[in-house]
């Protein structure tokens, strides 16, 4: 019976541990806000996008190369160059970036959104529809 008692608080303990080096494995690195206009439903040489990925990755190309930058929009560190923006897009196709009404939202219209930028992971969320 002890031994048993044992092998469940350490199990508790390992599974305390995990939980622990599970949350701090993604750290945040910060957010920044974004208006997803019509403008950033098309690609630089004008073709029509036709996902959320692209959208947001388009909008961070206008405000870091084109300087086409909405009034809503701010900066952000971690998406300078096309490469960056390229590693954003591919984020934020992985399971659990955005849901699938802010997919919608932004696909659909010309939401207001904010990005939480992770080490290993970006999640987009809607701040005004």
């Amino acid at each position: 019976m002890r031994k048993s008692g044992i092998v469940t608080a350490a199990g508790l303990l390992l599974a305390s541990l995990l939980g622990v080096v599970a949350a701090h494995a993604d750290d945040m690195l910060g957010s920044y806000v974004a208006r997803i206009s019509d403008r950033d439903h098309q690609a630089s040489d004008g073709y029509a996008l036709d996902n959320a990925a692209q959208m947001v990755r388009q909008d961070r190309a206008n405000w870091h190369k084109f300087h086409r930058r909405d009034s809503d929009d701010e900066g952000d560190g971690w998406f300078r160059t096309n490469d960056q923006r390229a590693d954003l897009q591919r984020m934020l196709e992985r399971g659990g970036a955005m849901s699938s009404s802010t997919k919608r939202a932004i696909v659909n219209g010309e939401p207001l959104i904010q990005v939480d930028v992770y080490e290993n992971s970006v999640r987009v969320s809607i701040l005004e529809n």
